[in-house]
């Protein structure tokens, strides 16, 4: 189980950082300035995490994301970045659609809901974390996953971005590609992972994915050699998120039929994806990646601050509309979409 060889890894010998940090809730709502800058609102809800910032528009050719911000809702008080991925939706049988709630990671329950973020040299479950990469640059950004993706076959390609149906409260396995099909005891836990090779020239692409690659052979995992078209290797980026999907176990479909959709209407799973935003201050991602540090890494290696400061920032909502009722349709004007799944 991974969370068991994370925790064993946090007795081993030092060697250089695998960092876990939580980021607490900023803000959920129809905005996106990575997809759709200066779209307000967006096409779908999403839940973002981060530094307070955060605005529609976000063009890099203006906005400093550690000038402008004035907290941060992540534990390290030097991370203006910002972290967001779409948020769930449960689907009654009666056709109506009602959000659902992320909850505090494991060592995080008393922050508010928000997303678990690693920055790995090598494989987490490697002992020896020998790998040497580059931070990212301000302006930097990056998206990963397939919206339109309702089949593995369209999925496939983003085998990287998994979910976990959470049996007990530390359950990291096994997983799978598309939603659970059956009701989960601790609820649903996704998983997203970015690309580690960037071609070192461009802080970002027209798709936002261009500009980086996994490794020429296998995945991250496999501890691959990046691409000659994508030379300069990256730690990876990772997304936790906790749903409570547990709140909705009673109300499971009888057929088994899974009833949580993405806010963009898949009922599949194969779209979940994730958007990046680099926006550390000054070198201080750098000096983490370079500090011999595993999991819990000490306030040394950077300035943290407490899950009751993470909780204190926010930002409130710019679009004025209803995500949290229960909803005859998706903001947005959604419906569950189940691709080739039947209903």
């Amino acid at each position: 189980m991974l969370w068991s060889i994370a925790l064993a890894l946090a007795f081993a010998a030092p060697t250089l950082g695998v960092v876990r940090f939580h980021c607490s809730q900023l803000v959920v709502e129809r905005i996106d300035p990575l997809v759709e800058p200066e779209r307000n609102p967006s096409s779908h809800v999403h839940q973002i995490v981060g530094g307070d910032s955060f605005n529609s528009s976000m063009d890099p050719a203006t906005h400093d994301l550690v000038a402008d911000s004035t907290c941060t809702t992540c534990q390290f008080s030097e991370d203006f970045s910002n972290y967001w991925t779409a948020v769930l939706y449960f689907r009654a049988q009666n056709g109506s659609y009602k959000r659902v709630p992320q909850l505090g990671n494991n060592q995080f329950e008393t922050a508010n809901g928000g997303l678990t973020i690693y920055y790995m040299q090598d494989a987490i479950y490697d002992q020896q974390q020998l790998s040497s990469v580059k931070s990212f640059q301000p302006g930097f950004r990056m998206f990963v996953g397939n919206v339109n993706a309702r089949s593995i076959e369209e999925a496939a390609r983003f085998r990287q971005l998994t979910y976990v149906c959470m049996d007990t409260w530390t359950s990291r396995a096994p997983e799978i590609m598309q939603f659970p099909n059956r009701p989960c005891k601790e609820g649903i836990m996704t998983a997203v992972r970015f690309p580690t090779c960037w071609d070192g020239k461009n802080l970002d692409s027209p798709d936002h994915m261009s500009h980086m690659s996994y490794p020429e052979i296998g995945t991250f995992e496999s501890g691959g050699p990046c691409p000659a078209t994508h030379p300069v290797r990256t730690a990876q980026v990772m997304y936790e998120v906790v749903w409570n999907t547990k709140i909705f176990n009673d109300l499971w479909p009888e057929d088994g039929t899974n009833p949580f959709v993405w806010s963009f209407g898949d009922a599949t799973g194969y779209g979940t994806h994730g958007d990046y935003v680099f926006g550390w201050k000054d070198d201080a991602l750098q000096r983490i990646l370079d500090t011999p540090c595993i999991f819990n890494c000490p306030a040394s290696t950077g300035t943290t601050q407490s899950i009751q400061a993470m909780n204190s920032c926010s930002k409130p909502t710019v679009v004025d509309e209803d995500i949290d009722g229960w909803l005859d349709e998706l903001p947005g004007g959604y419906q569950a979409d189940y691709g080739s799944v039947p209903m």
